[in-house]
């Protein structure tokens, strides 16, 4: 017999994977909040100095590897991807002419830092 908790929590994920690409993601991830280590590489990569001007990778303390501290009761993160590219973009035709200009895909669009 399954566990009914499994199986409402595989439905619920379906729901929102459904929902995401219904709103025109193509790719929507939903993970748990263990992230010891990919915390241990946040910290050398920080302590190397590979965050360059983005002075915001060091801020919050551990609140950036541990997602619970952030947002208190916090259980699974999820995550949606979006193409830049679409299917029938001519960029190379485009840059390949020194007539023409070519404006990245991701500064057409609203500002999604926001």
């Amino acid at each position: 017999m399954s566990d009914p908790i499994i199986t409402d929590y595989q439905a619920l994920a379906q729901q929102i994977r459904q929902w995401g690409h219904e709103l025109g993601f193509q790719q929507v991830g939903i993970a748990g909040t263990d992230l010891t280590l990919a915390e241990q590489h946040l910290h050398e990569w920080l302590n190397q100095g590979m965050h360059g001007n983005m002075a915001y990778m060091s801020q919050h303390g551990l609140k950036r590897s541990r997602p619970a501290e952030l947002v208190p009761g916090t259980l699974r993160i999820i995550s949606v991807r979006m193409d830049y590219l679409p299917a029938n973009d001519q960029a190379e035709a485009v840059l390949n002419d020194p007539e023409r200009g070519f404006i990245s895909r991701y500064a057409l669009g609203r500002d999604y830092h926001k």
